[in-house]
């Protein structure tokens, strides 16, 4: 009995030191990001050539209007090309986006990865441009995206993020995953700059310049997540990400529970496989160089995700609540009193993070599928095995409901 009760208190303390050290830091960088971040000044006046690549596999619903959508920019025409990297199209999309005043990049691999197809792309278009803007398939940039990214390099940044937000809320689930998108870009983005690291990448709506891009992908041969990747790799060499929360990107936003379950299913086994891999790098970039924006990002990779977290923070202070309650000795370890902290600064971390748009009827009703959504994330947990050895589509195209 003593034995399981030292056992019952260990996995106590672990709890409380990984959701209680996660519900800490998201409040910290959701309280910064009710602020504004420090501004750059311009140090040059500039339009750089910029290549929009935009790369799809089987994305023939959706990426004949993306590539004509891409083209309505406040940017000089001939300062921009549009780049459709084909994978897997079928043969009469090909032909209508060849009738675009676009360049359209045919690609065909026995494993399809996102950084084969823009590494291909690159090789193929040359080096005539200054900076490479990435997009998905199903990405809508507003009218004077490029030209706001374009201000940004101005001022010296060589990476910058983005504002990518929900194109679509038109179920319960895309309105959970439009929620979702704006926490993280409060406080993984906006949050971040405030306290002057690193913004996070997302994998769309990013721009870089365009030789060191070309260069740093060629080194990246990640098959899920390359994103994560690929901003490792940034932070290590200590490059800078800004965030644009004025440069607006529309996303398609998943709709259906069995979507949702394969992409996080993805992004998961990506987190685990790079904090893996890069935690010693972590441990020393950090105590060895000070180099606080890596070791950071390591973190990241094995911090819960925010559905996750609300879910298992809420769970337990509910079950020592019940406890409390009963006044029955059950041996716990920790005082009932700090899950009940941690489970306020969570819901303030979310309470500042989600815009005010969304305080709505149709989101509350959304919240109805939370607990799915956390039951969908936490089966996940238990399914990541091969996930990142294989390319996992999300199939794109707006449901009627």
């Amino acid at each position: 009995m003593d034995v399981l009760q030292v056992l019952f208190n260990g996995v106590e303390i672990v709890l409380l030191g990984y959701l209680g050290f996660a519900s800490v830091y998201i409040f910290l960088f959701a309280f910064a990001g009710l602020f504004s971040a420090k501004k750059r000044e311009t140090i040059i006046n500039k339009e750089r050539k910029f290549a929009v690549l935009i790369p799809g596999y089987k994305e023939d619903n959706v990426i004949v209007e993306v590539a004509r959508r891409a083209l309505e920019q406040s940017y000089p025409e001939a300062l921009f090309e549009v780049v459709v990297i084909a994978d897997s199209f079928q043969p009469i999309t090909l032909q209508k986006l060849k009738k675009l005043p676009i360049r359209v990049v045919e690609v065909a691999f026995e494993k399809s990865t996102k950084s084969k197809a823009l590494n291909k792309a690159m090789e193929t278009i040359g080096d005539q441009y200054h900076v490479a803007l990435v997009l998905d398939a199903d990405n809508i940039m507003e009218f004077d995206f490029i030209e706001r990214i374009n201000e940004a390099f101005n001022k010296g940044y060589k990476v910058v993020q983005g504002h990518r937000a929900a194109k679509n809320t038109n179920t319960p689930m895309a309105i959970l995953d439009a929620i979702s998108e704006e926490v993280n870009n409060h406080i993984f983005r906006k949050g971040h700059r405030v306290l002057g690291l690193s913004s996070a990448l997302i994998g769309s709506g990013m721009a870089f310049d365009y030789h060191f891009f070309k260069s740093t992908m060629a080194k990246v041969n990640a098959v899920g997540g390359f994103d994560k990747e690929l901003e490792l790799k940034l932070l290590k060499d200590r490059n800078q990400i800004e965030y644009l929360h004025d440069a607006l990107v529309l996303d398609e936003k998943v709709q259906k529970s069995e979507v949702f379950a394969n992409q996080r299913k993805r992004w998961l086994s990506a987190q685990f496989i790079y904090f893996k891999r890069y935690f010693a790098s972590g441990v020393r970039e950090l105590f060895l160089k000070g180099n606080i924006d890596f070791a950071d990002k390591v973190y990241q990779m094995v911090s819960p995700p925010r559905i996750l977290l609300l879910g298992s923070v809420m769970l337990i202070t509910m079950v020592y609540a019940i406890f409390d309650f009963v006044t029955i000795d059950f041996g716990l370890f920790i005082p009932s009193y700090y899950w009940y902290t941690i489970a306020a600064l969570t819901v303030l971390a979310f309470f500042m993070s989600v815009p005010k748009k969304f305080y709505s009827l149709s989101t509350l009703n959304a919240m109805l599928t939370l607990p799915r959504a956390f039951g969908v994330m936490f089966l996940s947990l238990f399914k990541l095995k091969g996930a990142n050895k294989k390319f996992i589509h999300t199939q794109h195209g707006t449901i009627n409901t």
